[in-house]
């Protein structure tokens, strides 16, 4: 049974950095043709796909995200990691980790076969 679990900072000032970290259990983020994935739903507004690492390090973002946002990992602890930068109250949202074994953007829950419990994210001075 594989298991993401979001971790980070629930509250972030405006003009900062968001950093959020998934960390897998019960299988690798190496694992061939694996795609790990962020996710987010704003309050009151639909699910935004954010971007993915790749099993093979390969990355890749939402275009109207893309400036902003960097995923990176660290295969020795099986972790991934969400940076967002010069976050606004508009970034405010609760963030998903998520694993499917397809390339491309995606915001149905039925296309990813793991999910995170999520994390609410506050951006507030």
């Amino acid at each position: 049974q594989v298991q993401l679990q979001e971790s980070g900072p629930g509250l972030v000032k405006p003009s900062q950095t968001l950093s959020l970290t998934c960390t897998v259990s019960g299988g690798s983020i190496t694992t061939s043709y694996s795609y790990w994935n962020w996710i987010r739903q704003p309050p009151g507004k639909g699910v935004e796909w954010i971007g993915y690492i790749a099993a093979t390090g390969t990355t890749y973002y939402s275009p109207s995200l893309k400036s902003r946002t960097s995923i990176s990992r660290d295969t020795s602890k099986n972790q991934f990691t969400l940076q967002l930068s010069s976050v606004t109250p508009e970034d405010a949202a609760v963030y998903y980790c998520a694993r499917r074994f397809d390339t491309g953007a995606a915001i149905a829950k039925g296309a990813y076969d793991y999910w995170g419990q999520g994390t609410q994210v506050t951006v507030s001075s």
